[in-house]
């Protein structure tokens, strides 16, 4: 089944409301922001680390960058370093590369969120494609993947 389908059938079996958004084709997080008029703040981007040699999710804003010494401290790891497309891209068969939603327990993987997401009420993000985003309540998104939360992100 492809990724996306499997998103969508995973948030109506936990039964979260949430809104599909279309877009013109964009790559950068605050690109896609703004083709979706939602605030830099509020759009989540997935960026895929090793970290003592594991792969893990980061999910932050896209107002800001991931501060590897912040995150060294919230995931309890000695060396962390952002992984290549090329590293990862194999993890995530059935999403565009760069385009994987912020659901790492869909991929076996530890998924850590910048604790500046959790204070909006909503998040948006990818939707394995770079023209597709889904819009949902950040109290569901928290409850479905149970991220860990932390400060591990620095505004641009």
């Amino acid at each position: 089944m492809p990724l996306k389908k499997r998103l969508k059938n995973f948030l109506d079996e936990n039964h979260v409301k949430y809104v599909t958004m279309i877009h013109s084709k964009a790559y950068t997080a605050q690109e896609i922001a703004a083709a979706c008029h939602v605030p830099g703040q509020m759009f989540a981007k997935t960026v895929i680390l090793k970290a003592d040699g594991n792969f893990v999710m980061a999910v932050l804003p896209a107002t800001h960058r991931i501060n590897l010494d912040l995150f060294k401290q919230v995931a309890h790891v000695k060396n962390v370093e952002l992984s290549t497309e090329e590293e990862f891209e194999n993890l995530f068969p059935q999403s565009e590369i760069g385009a994987m939603p912020p659901f790492g327990n869909l991929y076996n993987l530890p998924t850590y969120v910048d604790a500046s997401l959790s204070k909006d009420e909503e998040i948006c993000f990818n939707a394995t494609t770079h023209s597709e985003v889904i819009k949902m309540k950040y109290a569901d998104f928290e409850r479905l993947v149970q991220p860990v939360v932390g400060t591990f992100a620095e505004h641009v």
